[in-house]
């Protein structure tokens, strides 16, 4: 009997220790993945995920239960590790509320921004809910868990996902006692998960951070799986990235477009049509580096988006904007977040892609094997 390669085998022990059947993972997509989604993926086999960053504690309770309530399956949820409280430059709010409310006005949205209780919710009191919700899988995005938090986890046998987007990011979730860490590449759609200090956002290639990060997480002495994601549409991608060394495929953009999707319908109308030169780097709608679609808003704000405060203070600000939009069909003043391919969306429900992904997936082993 022919011995699998080691890429194979790489990705069916990941996908045992989680007790998915597929090496796939439906990306957290925080604002618009939802309960259903998450199940959907989960029900076919894959891992879903359900980005929890912008929720109260009790929301984060509220949805994991619905989840339970629709599949019996692993899934995973996802949180934004921040400091419990903002400190704000109240000028420089000042100054982006008076730019954001001309702009509403120009644009004919008869909202305008306000001050909220709080800039965010307090990330100890979401990783508590986290911790009461018990999923399979919980994933992190910008820092690394304190030693406390990441025994928490592991206390309460939770499987713990770090985002990276440098070797040197990875090697530090594994050092930290990650299960898996989730490379993202500079083609992968929304906020840039990195946190080690830098000038610019890494924005390293998947295929060339993929490898380097299997090495940085072999040199720190722990057997880590690593999971890609970014600008993979495709089965043949996933297959590609677990030959550089993945055990699986992170796919978010592939999924706006599902009909379990909570993507305002403009969102996900303009990725179908979406040019590759379009998706770009983008700090003015949350004050956090994030990849999207270049529109209205975002050629409104460019002189101005490095005066503008950081996230959370502008993710908060921007809020009412976004809402307005959505509601009238206005896309191009929308965060309307996305990989690098977004225009090979497939809109159809969510099992379906899944079953095609991995039929494209299958066809591409196949062609490699022989």
């Amino acid at each position: 009997m022919a011995v699998p390669p080691r890429w194979m085998l790489r990705m069916s022990a990941f996908a045992r220790q989680i007790g998915i059947e597929l090496p796939l993972i439906q990306a957290p997509i925080a604002g618009a993945a939802t309960p259903e989604l998450a199940a959907a993926v989960a029900n076919a086999g894959a891992l879903g995920s359900l980005g929890v960053g912008y929720a109260e504690p009790q929301a984060i309770l509220d949805q994991a239960t619905r989840v339970r309530a629709l599949t019996a399956r692993p899934f995973a949820l996802n949180l934004f590790v921040l400091p419990d409280e903002a400190a704000p430059d109240m000028a420089a709010v000042a100054r982006a509320r008076e730019r954001l409310d001309a702009l509403m006005e120009r644009e004919g949205l008869a909202v305008r921004t306000s001050l909220p209780a709080r800039w965010a919710p307090r990330f100890a009191e979401q990783f508590a809910a986290l911790c009461e919700a018990r999923p399979a899988v919980a994933s992190f995005a910008f820092d690394l868990l304190s030693p406390a938090q990441m025994q928490e986890l592991k206390n309460r046998d939770i499987y713990v996902i770090g985002t990276a987007t440098t070797a040197a990011e990875a090697r530090a979730w594994a050092e930290r006692g990650a299960d898996a860490v989730c490379v993202q590449g500079a083609e992968a759609g929304g906020h840039r998960g990195g946190f080690l200090p830098a000038t610019e956002p890494p924005l390293v290639g998947l295929f060339a951070l993929i490898p380097l990060a299997v090495a940085a997480v072999a040199a720190s002495d722990k057997t880590v799986p690593v999971i890609a994601a970014g600008g993979i549409m495709d089965g043949a991608g996933m297959l590609a990235a677990e030959v550089l060394g993945a055990a699986a495929s992170q796919l978010g953009t592939a999924f706006l477009a599902c009909s379990e999707s909570a993507a305002a319908a403009a969102w996900k109308r303009d990725l179908a049509t979406a040019e590759d030169r379009a998706v770009t780097t983008i700090r003015s709608f949350s004050g956090r580096p994030a990849r999207g679609l270049r529109n209205r808003y975002v050629e409104a704000m460019e002189d101005v988006a490095d005066e503008l405060p950081p996230y959370p203070m502008l993710n908060a600000l921007t809020a009412p904007l976004r809402r307005a939009a959505a509601a009238a069909g206005r896309g191009d003043l929308v965060s309307e977040w996305c990989g690098q391919a977004a225009a090979r969306v497939r809109p159809q429900p969510a099992a379906e892609l899944v079953a095609r992904l991995m039929h494209e997936y299958r066809l591409a082993r196949r062609g490699l094997e022989h």
